[in-house]
């Protein structure tokens, strides 16, 4: 067939799907899918949903595999503890995962939002299949909505927003987890809730907003909230993989008419594509729409048709517009290489300070207000605060030596030797004394060595102040 020139009514642009002409909701009812897509699907996300609850249980040399305690400035990921003195090593973390989700999205387009994506994972594999189960699929959610309140309707609503709200409370305690700590967690569940009123407010808040977001907001959290959402106007192009309609084939579109000679497109306008799609638009609209969230329903669901009626599947599939446009196959573009470079050298560097990364880390301050004392011996001593951290699950006993000068001794105040707790922190003061011939200036490098027995384990610098000879 001759390629086709495809002029879209472009006014679907100025108004949302789920919202109607005086501005209410308009509540969508999913067909439920089905196809081979969809399978890929459903097992992918049974992969994640086990990975999520199992997260916090999960432990790699007795630590979470993920643990972001904002309140105690504490992140353990993979089983390495991260303090806000890692702040360095965390931006470029975060820097590295931002340029991965560019480079992605500029490569595949929003396939994330509509095969991994947390929101869509629970919506349309938890959520909307308990729906699914227990009001059918979507003319009979329709009939029922519409019908009067009777024993058969108030047993299947209640019986799914409890359900939801079970469903909630799981994610909730799960979401907590991931914040306090499995050990804070079950402090939580089995203490009387007089002990733990703020952990069980929390408990609550949460339980409240999935249930929320997850019952009532939906699809609205993917095309109005999500920030992730509304960057693919700038991070997606032309030459980007989306899910899109083949319109040099499937134009002009006519209905399927037995004993009739074709001589339309390959789209026969059965509208199973929009009845499918999750966010409520139509495909077929050509270009990228962003409300679509690339779950790929809306190719399955055509695919199913096209086998029907004998025609080539594929009517619906994941292509650039470009490549539909013109033709031609996906490929990666000059703008792609670039920010894969740009992504290999800050996984470079980030995997650099990594494999430098010290397990503990010190911090040694002059004490404010104190100047150097003399003793009767001749010697120059200063006053330090030090503060130790673990970043490992192992206790240390902490030794303080003067690495340089190497006539420094120090002498901890009050005698008590420093213990370092596992995944904690420790402080001390000391004073660090000099004799006055190992003085060449007033303000003197001191370099200190933190000691575990004879292995040292950590070391750190400061000032020492003192008379010059």
């Amino acid at each position: 067939m001759p390629a086709t020139q495809f002029k879209p009514d472009d006014s679907y642009r100025d108004s949302l799907s789920t919202i109607d002409a005086a501005g209410k909701r308009v509540w969508l009812y999913p067909k439920q899918p089905a196809g081979r897509l969809y399978s890929y699907r459903k097992w992918l996300s049974y992969g994640f949903l086990a990975l999520l609850f199992a997260g916090p249980w999960l432990r790699i040399n007795g630590l979470p595999v993920l643990l972001l305690n904002l309140p105690a400035r504490k992140f353990i990921i993979f089983g390495q503890i991260f303090w806000p003195q890692d702040f360095f090593l965390l931006l470029v973390a975060t820097l590295t995962f931002l340029v991965f989700i560019i480079v992605f999205t500029v490569v595949y387009g929003r396939v994330f939002c509509g095969w991994v994506c947390p929101q869509t994972i629970f919506l349309e594999m938890v959520f909307r299949r308990i729906e699914y189960w227990l009001e059918g699929d979507a003319p009979q959610q329709k009939a029922l909505d519409r019908r009067a309140l009777d024993w058969d309707k108030l047993w299947r609503k209640t019986t799914k927003h409890v359900l939801f709200l079970a469903v909630s409370f799981v994610i909730a305690n799960t979401f907590l987890a991931y914040i306090i700590g499995t050990e804070e967690l079950t402090r939580i569940v089995t203490d009387p809730p007089a002990a733990h009123l703020g952990g069980l407010a929390s408990l609550t808040l949460f339980t409240g907003v999935f249930y929320a977001v997850f019952a009532r907001f939906r699809e609205q959290v993917c095309t109005i909230v999500c920030p992730y959402g509304r960057l693919q106007g700038v991070l997606l192009d032309k030459n980007s993989l989306v899910v899109a309609y083949d319109y040099q084939r499937g134009e002009p579109r006519e209905k399927l008419r037995k004993a009739q000679a074709r001589t339309a497109g390959d789209c026969i306008d059965c509208h199973q594509c929009v009845q499918v799609c999750p966010t409520g638009i139509d495909i077929r609209n050509g270009a990228t729409q962003l409300e679509c969230t690339n779950c790929t329903a809306c190719i399955d669901a055509c695919n199913a048709i096209m086998l029907q009626v004998n025609l080539p599947q594929g009517l619906i599939r994941a292509a650039s517009v470009n490549g539909i446009a013109n033709g031609t196959k996906f490929r990666f573009t000059g703008r792609v290489k670039a920010l894969s470079g740009v992504l290999l050298l800050l996984l470079a560097a980030l995997t650099g300070l990594l494999a430098t990364r010290e397990n503990v880390a010190a911090t040694v301050l002059r004490t404010p207000g104190q100047l150097y004392q003399k003793t009767a011996a001749g010697t120059i001593t200063n006053l330090y605060n030090i503060s130790v951290i673990n970043k490992t699950n192992h206790a240390y006993p902490i030794t303080l030596r003067v690495l340089e000068p190497a006539q420094g001794r120090i002498a901890l105040v009050g005698g008590r030797p420093l213990t370092l707790p596992a995944q904690g922190i420790t402080e001390g003061v000391f004073f660090a004394e000099l004799p006055r011939t190992a003085l060449h200036r007033t303000n003197q490098t001191l370099r200190i060595g933190l000691f575990s027995g004879q292995q040292l384990v950590a070391e750190t610098s400061t000032k020492f102040l003192g008379p010059v000879q």
